[in-house]
């Protein structure tokens, strides 16, 4: 418990102190950063940049494209073992109704559902939710849902108060904003934390669910290994340049935007290696990308739902990202959906984190434990 609380210590103080201490430093007011709800622009972005949106896409590719080669290469020399058989469960179809019904009244605008209109967003992503578990169900006999309730069920709020990090940094940076009726400060902030509430159950339970797939789960377990040398010092470099950007980001906000998405990922996993713990980063030093790959995946899977769920809601968000911004799938430009990839790193390190110091999984102390119980 003593490193859990030197872990979430470091974490806040870092993620909600440098910011505001980098603005008051350079002069900006503070009272702009706590406005709620937020309403006011005071962060001009750059335009399209060709040089920038090349720069950032060849960096993506640079450690996408490698995974994608082994995956070619290793598709067909995967043993694939035999999955416990298994029907798709009765309150699976339960969610798969709730869903349709719920995407139904997201996407329409009908007079006896207005008083609801602008919060369908959490039970789409209830219904999500229960019906990947039901699909894990299906091919392993188990889910976390069922298997792990406890955990399961601490996730949700341990997630509204993670979401609400990223809401404050966005506070900063100011990607995106949200459009829709106004709803009163303690209106705004009870729908946003059940919205909020439903990330990390989303992206676990779909991590889960990918790590069912044995060809998929088998191509990654040997890869390249990426050793430090000197991992204490590699940590402590990793923490002191995250701690300079988040101080900074809010003077430079079109520069150093993409510290928004990885810079919590990057202090988590830095504490820990210099705590001498096991982190999200850690089986790759062996060669085993399994863990990272499926995280990101099941970020990028849950963030095409996310953005297209939002395309036609009521109450929807709009991004502002510099340099980048053209080519919108839905509202997100199409580079923006890099950003889901270390978003579902931090996912499974903050969950590994939450498994570990509530002891609700036994004999798991893994990062990936929490999302690959079933490979």
């Amino acid at each position: 418990m003593k490193s859990v609380l030197v872990k979430v210590t470091v974490l806040t103080v870092m993620l909600l102190g440098l910011p505001l201490v980098g603005t008051t430093l350079a002069g900006h007011p503070r009272e702009r950063y706590f406005e709620f709800p937020p309403t006011t622009h005071y962060v001009r972005h750059a335009g399209f940049s060709w040089v920038a949106f090349f720069l950032i896409a060849a960096f993506t590719l640079a450690w996408v494209v490698p995974l994608l080669v082994q995956a070619l290469r290793s598709w067909r020399r995967v043993h694939v073992r035999e999955r416990v058989p298994s029907v798709f469960p009765w309150w699976g179809w339960a969610g798969v109704a709730f869903g349709a019904v719920a995407w139904v009244l997201a996407w329409t605008r009908q007079p006896w559902f207005a008083a609801l209109q602008a919060h369908t967003f959490p039970p789409l992503w209830v219904a999500y939710i229960v019906v990947i578990n039901a699909l894990t169900y299906r091919r392993t006999g188990r889910c976390m849902m069922l298997e792990r309730p406890r955990l399961f069920l601490l996730l949700f709020p341990v997630s509204a108060a993670f979401w609400w990090f990223f809401e404050y940094l966005n506070r900063f940076v100011q990607n995106w904003y949200y459009v829709g009726p106004r709803l009163t400060a303690r209106d705004y902030f009870w729908a946003a934390t059940l919205s909020f509430s439903t990330v990390l159950p989303a992206v676990l339970g779909t991590q889960e669910w990918l790590r069912s797939f044995w060809r998929l789960d088998g191509i990654f377990a040997k890869f390249r290994p990426i050793r430090f040398g000197r991992p204490r010092l590699a940590a402590t470099l990793v923490l002191s340049t995250s701690g300079l950007g988040l101080a900074l980001i809010g003077i430079w906000p079109d520069q150093l935007f993409p510290l928004l998405w990885v810079s919590p990922v990057l202090i988590l996993v830095s504490v820990q290696g210099l705590l001498g713990e096991r982190h999200a980063l850690s089986d790759i030093a062996a060669g085993d990308w399994r863990p990272v790959v499926t995280a990101a995946l099941a970020s990028l899977l849950c963030g095409f739902f996310w953005e297209m769920w939002n395309f036609h809601s009521m109450n929807k968000w709009i991004y502002s990202v510099p340099y980048v911004h053209r080519f919108l799938v839905f509202e997100m430009p199409l580079l923006g959906f890099a950003g889901y990839l270390p978003f579902g790193l931090e996912c499974a390190a903050l969950a590994s984190t939450v498994s570990a110091s509530n002891e609700l999984v036994e004999g798991e102390s893994r990062p990936e434990s929490v999302g690959a119980t079933a490979g």
